[in-house]
């Protein structure tokens, strides 16, 4: 039996929770905003360290995020639906967390009630990355990143 004082995201599954709630579970690291590259043959996915364009590389978060998917039409649009199939997603990444039934890292904001400790703890891209508008496409892969999780 789960507690009565667990935490929302511990209560309730990802298709449960509010529009709020599910937006609250996005720890700020900007890694989904991250150029990624698949390999054909293993269907393995490779992280760069260039951003979208409308990622804010220095506070973190989608500066036109209302827009976003209009912006931007290869932009996934997560939802409680299809997180499972995000396995692309950071293995620190609170979906996937909560999908898999793991609980969140101290560092995430709902637990540390800091937006800056994803930041702090150096889960974050923020100042790490270039903007795509600096890399042509056809360099991506000399831009690929293995972040530490």
């Amino acid at each position: 039996m789960i507690a009565q004082f667990a935490h929302f995201w511990e209560r309730k599954t990802l298709s449960e929770l509010s529009q709020e709630e599910w937006e609250s579970l996005c720890d700020g690291c900007g890694k989904c905003c991250l150029h990624k590259l698949e390999d054909e043959d293993t269907g393995e996915v490779h992280y760069t360290c260039v951003a979208c364009r409308y990622l804010d590389r220095e506070k973190g978060g989608c500066r036109e995020y209302e827009q976003r998917l209009t912006l931007v039409p290869a932009c996934v649009d997560l939802t409680p639906e299809g997180v499972s199939q995000f396995k692309w997603l950071p293995k620190t990444c609170a979906y996937r967390l909560v999908a898999e039934g793991r609980p969140l890292y101290d560092w995430h904001p709902l637990i540390s009630g800091s937006s800056e400790s994803v930041h702090k703890a150096g889960i974050s891209v923020r100042g790490r990355v270039y903007a795509e508008e600096q890399v042509p496409e056809e360099e991506l892969e000399d831009y690929i990143v293995h972040w530490v999780e």
